[in-house]
């Protein structure tokens, strides 16, 4: 047996169960030995015998249920966006058409004689333009044995539109009491089945943007020192292991590789989450994406492109969203056993009627009754009338619900897990304590004012709002990145930065400035020492600040049996006190992307896990998890991979999005419950059942009624969403 792997992009599916069939053929063929194909990234997997099976033939099998391979990522994308705008424009004029026809219908602008006529034509348009895509899509599963919705959908409004046509253009064929048309009922299921498809096409869209985007972060180009010293343009994909390359400041690192010259302050945030710039000096390795914020380095390539920590990242997404979540299609898995029963139902009332009893108009009547009544109005509003009712309620609370698959996700999450900076913090940094006379508060200030590291810009700031003046000149200053700052005033000098840089400048650190220094050291994000003239005047303590409503929303998680955990990049001290803050029990502290993506990973072999973040570097554990949570105000690659963006960015939506999920999944579970009890009760009531003991028989028309009442208590219901208090 000779194994191998091929991935191959596909376009043209237009359903989950598109994706299903495929699997469920190409799983009947020799030599394919697995089969993943996802409906989320029109990305197939396969793993084929290539003794038995070939590439050429897999493609072709695909091909003839009536699919595409695109070779080119850009057609497939431009394939996928012509598909949805072509759905966003079939809902629009099956919408309008179907307006149209009830206002026709229940009015006396059209003569008596000619409103059928028109209705006719426009039921029409609704139903072979509109309603194309449910008849091939029907036929494609039928030749796949997959009786799904679209087989129903097809089913059901070709019964009511074709017996509403024989009633209008050849009444004498039926009694007077039972000529009645239900144009009106295809044309709604039709233009609420594709608004669901319309909802489900725009979630898929919108979750696949945030991989381009993140693709982008990697510099196109790099700076290459040749062997003759001279620097070079080229491609940042081109380079090779052991090529140097020279960082300016302002630049994105275009490798993974190791500083061999230089040293600088290297914003890491899109990759580690490190709330502050990391100083890198020579030896030390850095990783592709990340910006080199003040300095020069050269650095030496240690990884192709391919190989990089950020081509991991977006291979982790790849593969996250390519991931099969468990999503309810109850609907069609009932389907796949309702739609052959209704029509064996229909041929048995007929047969019975008809050669049994003898009843040839009745055997006409009872079974067209039966594919009326069974329609799936109800059903197929049951899903999308409470998905467009939750996310409603969710935009007036600032929730935005990207991905309603996930609503039946909430009930089984076991574990919250939150990243730190700017989820569970504000992430600005400030200054909180500080044991330096405020005499030397406009100094210290002035001199920071030069920098634009976010520690200068947090002790300025702390200064300023004490309304001391940021005023003095500065005769000499020399920033050290990843150490602090040099500055004369006069004949005076000052040091700011770290215990490193004034032992190494000989400054005498007093007990009392050290102590302070150590004690806030063990408790905050950074600590600054300040000294004038080889003395030491004191530090600045600074920390990013926890949300007013962190504590509130861990408690609550707790109380509803979900375990809260802290997932950062930061050190284990800043992430230790933020925990103890808020009493969460379960840290993982400095840790990259690629090892947040595998204890999301190791967690859910427990148990459903809930992720929370905002940045960069929290993309793929956001997509991994079962739920994807992200602030508004986070990074648009991670607010493009959640399920839910907070809009307002408040961190007690999390909780509400919880018991909205909730909420919506019970009148989902309603709506489907009473739709198909009404099927269950209205179908033998259609064949005659009561006819032999009460002279009942369902007729067309009260079927028409029976369905269309169904599908009022499935939307009423729907609507209740919009007053339940979460």
């Amino acid at each position: 047996m000779a194994k191998k792997k091929i991935t191959l992009n596909i376009s043209g599916m237009t359903c989950v169960n598109c994706s299903n069939g495929i699997e469920k053929f190409l799983n009947k063929q020799k030599g394919i030995l697995d089969t993943k194909v996802s409906f989320a990234s029109h990305e197939g997997s396969f793993e084929i015998d290539t003794q038995i099976y070939s590439k050429e033939k897999l493609i072709e099998n695909i091909e003839k249920l009536g699919y595409k391979i695109e070779e080119d990522l850009k057609e497939l994308e431009e394939e996928q966006l012509k598909n949805f705008k072509n759905l966003k424009k079939l809902f629009l004029i099956s919408i309008s058409i179907t307006i149209a026809i009830f206002f026709f219908a229940f009015s006396n602008i059209l003569d008596i004689s000619i409103k059928p006529y028109v209705i006719f034509l426009l039921a029409s348009l609704v139903q072979f333009y509109c309603g194309s895509r449910f008849y091939s899509l029907a036929f494609k599963a039928i030749s796949n044995k997959n009786y799904d919705m679209n087989v129903l959908v097809a089913l059901g409004t070709s019964a009511a539109y074709f017996y509403s046509t024989i009633v209008l253009f050849f009444p004498s064929l039926f009694p007077e009491n039972l000529r009645f048309m239900y144009f009106d009922g295809a044309a709604v299921i039709i233009s609420f089945m594709i608004l669901g498809r319309f909802l489900e096409e725009n979630s898929k869209q919108k979750a696949s943007d945030f991989l381009k985007k993140l693709m982008n972060l990697a510099p196109l180009n790099a700076n290459i020192i040749k062997e003759d010293k001279s620097v070079e343009t080229v491609l940042a994909n081109s380079l090779k292991i052991g090529d140097k390359v020279l960082v300016k400041t302002g630049e994105k690192i275009p490798a993974d590789g190791i500083i061999i010259e230089g040293e600088a302050d290297i914003d890491t945030s899109m990759i580690t989450g490190e709330s502050l710039p990391v100083f890198k000096k020579s030896k030390d390795t850095i990783l592709s994406g990340t910006l080199n914020t003040n300095g020069i380095i050269t650095i030496e390539v240690l990884k192709e492109s391919k190989d990089t920590t950020l081509a991991k990242i977006i291979s982790l997404l790849k593969s996250a969203q390519s991931k099969q979540i468990p999503i309810s299609r109850f609907a069609d898995k009932i389907a796949n056993i309702f739609v052959p029963s209704v029509i064996i139902v229909s041929f048995l009332t007929f047969f019975i009627w008809a050669i049994f009893i003898g009843d040839f108009q009745n055997a006409i009547i009872a079974s067209i009754s039966v594919l009326i009544i069974s329609c799936p109005c109800a059903l197929g509003l049951a899903t999308p009338i409470a998905i467009v009712s939750s996310v409603s309620r969710g935009a007036k609370e600032g929730i935005l619900i990207k991905n309603p698959e996930i609503l039946e996700e909430i009930k089984n999450i076991k574990y919250a897990v939150f990243d730190k900076t700017g989820t569970l913090t504000k992430g600005n940094i400030k200054v909180t304590k500080t044991d330096i006379d405020k005499n030397y508060f406009n100094t210290i200030a002035s001199i920071e004012k030069y920098s634009e590291h976010p520690i200068s810009k947090a002790i300025v700031s702390f200064v300023e709002k004490q309304n001391i003046p940021v005023n003095e000149q500065i005769d000499e200053i020399t920033i050290i990145p990843g150490h602090g700052i040099k500055a004369t005033i006069g004949k005076k000098e000052f040091i700011l930065g770290n215990k490193k840089l004034l032992s190494e400048n000989s400054v005498l650190i007093s007990k009392e400035h050290l102590n302070f220094y150590e004690k806030e050291l063990e408790n905050s994000n950074g600590v600054i020492l300040v000294s004038i003239d080889k003395k030491t005047l004191g530090s600045f303590s600074l920390e990013d600040e926890i949300k007013d409503e962190a504590k509130d929303v861990i408690k609550s998680l707790k109380v509803m049996g979900i375990t809260p955990i802290l997932l950062t990049g930061d050190n284990s001290i800043t992430a230790s006190k933020v925990a103890k803050k808020l009493e969460i029990e379960k840290v993982y502290s400095q840790v990259i992307p690629t090892e947040k993506y595998e204890v999301i990973k190791n967690l859910q072999k427990e148990s459903k896990v809930m992720f929370i973040g905002d940045g960069i570097n929290d993309a793929p554990s956001i997509k991994q998890a079962n739920i994807g949570i992200t602030l508004n105000s986070g990074a648009d690659i991670s607010k493009d991979a959640g399920d839910i963006v907070l809009i307002n960015n408040e961190l007690n939506s999390v909780i509400k999005s919880i018991n909205l999920s909730i909420e919506s999944m019970k009148i989902v579970k309603q709506n489907l419950f009473w739709a198909f009890a009404y099927n269950t009760l209205g179908i033998p009531l259609a064949a005659g059942v009561l006819y032999p003991f009460f002279g009942i028989m369902l007729s067309p028309m009260y079927a028409g009624i029976a369905m269309s009442f169904s599908s009022l208590t499935v939307i009423l219901n729907s609507l209740r969403l919009k007053m339940k208090k979460i």
